[in-house]
């Protein structure tokens, strides 16, 4: 066989016609294509506000700032929030660089998401926020999310950054919450060489997304902004700093492609969907290998593979057969994250077991998916796989 990338690029001429749009242009950094691609990616997501950023780790980090400076929210440290404990790392690194309690909650063995029947046991006298994982594609179950964060009160945020295009229930993942990031990093559903978005409806919050992103300057915010009402004199504000900010501006080139990938984002997902459709009908067959089950419509971002306790091979065996077959695979986005050393920094608790998180950090992996057909790949990788029998 030929292999298996984890993923393809999905550019054709349209991308390099918007390159060399913004080369002639001779405005290379933040500008005009940014504020394009972000109002088109909230309207194409039904949002009121988008915000472009460098990378989906970066709207992560910008998301949980925000809850800071908000008025509304007045996220503190020392403040609980509830995650899933496989995700990856710039999930949860915000909240360890922001003082935050992390309180890791096991994953559904079968959805890979965050288990919702342990979620509510989870929330402490000191919980303030839920941030929900969408993995590998697979929307959350929200409608009971959002009931147990409205019962006690709390903030919800959405990591979509594997789940672009993914719907529950008819509405988009990432717009479940009050912010919802995504990544446009190569191998996602979109590409634009390196880059994320942070979707809100909340007006405050988008200014001072606007903000953090900037140096924590006011340049850029709006008029009747709800974060800081500008001075009349244009020089006073044009070096004038209210929130302690970054620099996690995306280039105007990463725009101009993003702004021709999300026209293709319904047939990349379409075809993605279709790979994903046919994963499930030939791996469901396999009685030693659980493969993710799928709440609303998945995006698809990679097919995951775990061996149940029956299977008569190690993961470890699978590993260098798909090495030896050029078949490209990956642990599940970062295992159980607490097994990884940088924990030893974070101030953590784990409500009840990760039984789950255990298991697939040492028996998962995952392949990758793309918005080609990949039907003929995917017999062969099944053929490998029975070939260990």
């Amino acid at each position: 066989m030929n292999g298996l990338k984890l993923a393809t690029e999905a550019w054709d001429h349209k991308e390099y016609e918007a390159i060399d749009r913004v080369i002639k242009s001779n405005w290379f950094t933040m500008g005009p294509e940014v504020e394009k691609f972000e109002k088109e990616f909230a309207e194409y997501f039904g949002c009121n506000y988008a915000v472009m950023v460098n990378s989906g780790s970066s709207a992560n980090l910008l998301a949980i700032s925000a809850l800071f400076y908000s008025k509304k929210y007045k996220l503190k440290r020392g403040d609980e929030v509830l995650v899933p404990a496989v995700s990856w790392a710039t999930t949860f690194t915000p909240l360890q660089q922001y003082g935050l309690k992390v309180r890791f909650v096991d994953i559904d063995i079968d959805t890979l998401n965050m288990d919702i029947n342990k979620l509510e046991a989870a929330i402490t006298s000191n919980t303030k926020a839920i941030f929900s994982v969408n993995l590998l594609g697979n929307p959350v179950d929200y409608k009971k999310v959002l009931d147990i964060a409205n019962k006690y009160n709390l903030i919800v945020l959405e990591d979509n950054c594997e789940s672009m295009g993914a719907k529950l229930n008819g509405k988009y993942a990432g717009t479940f919450g009050v912010m919802g990031t995504f990544s446009t990093f190569f191998s996602h559903h979109i590409s634009t060489m390196e880059g994320g978005v942070i979707i809100t409806n909340d007006k405050e919050i988008k200014d001072i997304l606007v903000s953090l992103r900037a140096h924590g300057w006011t340049r850029g915010l709006s008029e009747d902004s709800e974060v800081y009402v500008k001075d009349k004199d244009p020089f006073y504000e044009s070096f004038n700093f209210i929130l302690p900010g970054y620099n996690v501006r995306p280039l105007e080139i990463e725009a101009a492609i993003g702004q021709e990938q999300l026209k293709k984002l319904g047939s990349l997902i379409e075809v993605r969907r279709n790979n994903g459709h046919y994963f499930q009908q030939i791996f469901s067959k396999v009685p030693y290998i659980r493969i993710q089950k799928q709440i609303g419509e998945s995006s698809y971002f990679g097919f995951s593979i775990v061996l149940t306790d029956e299977a008569p091979f190690t993961r470890n065996t699978l590993v260098k057969i798909f090495r030896e077959n050029k078949i490209e695979c990956r642990p599940i986005v970062a295992g159980n994250f607490i097994k990884n050393d940088v924990i030893k920094y974070f101030d953590f608790s784990i409500y009840d077991t990760l039984v789950n998180a255990d298991y697939i950090h040492e028996n998962g992996l995952f392949i990758g998916n793309h918005h080609i057909n990949i039907e003929k790949e995917l017999d062969a990788v099944l053929n490998l796989i029975k070939n260990l029998e």
